[in-house]
């Protein structure tokens, strides 16, 4: 539990823990209605501040920003008693980011990498329920994000790499 004793942080006890605040998405898993989508929003809007990043550069913020959140979320998931509570978001973060690797910060690849990895998210088709299912801890949080987020990546690859210049882009 929280500080003050209530299974959803407040602004306060994210305020006071960093360990919550990371998680929490810098409070966009606080909204009260659709929270994943709201951090998934929060990334989009700081996409650009790392797409500028050489590939290599942006893997390895991505990698930190993995190992971070899969200790973080397991924190505040202890912390709160509630396995992945639906306010930790860090893993929409990740999996966003993993979704536009190697895409340039333009409206159009935001909006199809946001929809597709929200679509992934939400649906979970196998192994992503599966693994949602069997993974436990900020493992467990983590990874389903990160496989929806690589399925996400590989449609918007085929699209730029297949259908774009089929249809002479």
């Amino acid at each position: 539990m929280t500080t003050s004793g209530r299974a959803t942080p407040t602004p306060g006890d994210l305020v006071r823990d960093p360990v919550l605040m990371l998680a929490f998405g810098f409070g966009s898993g606080l909204v009260p209605r659709m929270p994943g989508t709201a951090g998934s929003l929060l990334a989009v809007l700081l996409f650009p501040a790392i797409a500028w990043l050489p590939l290599s550069g942006y893997l390895a913020f991505l990698a930190v920003v993995v190992v971070v959140g899969v200790a973080v979320s397991g924190r505040a998931s202890r912390r709160l008693g509630v396995h992945d509570h639906g306010g930790i978001v860090i893993d929409e973060f990740a999996g966003l980011w993993l979704a536009l690797a190697g895409f340039p910060a333009t409206l159009p690849w935001l909006v199809a990498g946001f929809a597709l990895f929200r679509l992934f998210d939400i649906w979970k088709p196998w192994p992503i329920s599966w693994l949602d299912r069997r993974l436990s801890g900020g493992v467990g949080i983590m990874v389903d994000d990160l496989v929806a987020g690589g399925f996400a990546w590989l449609i918007l690859c085929l699209f730029r790499e297949v259908l774009l210049p089929w249809a002479g882009f």
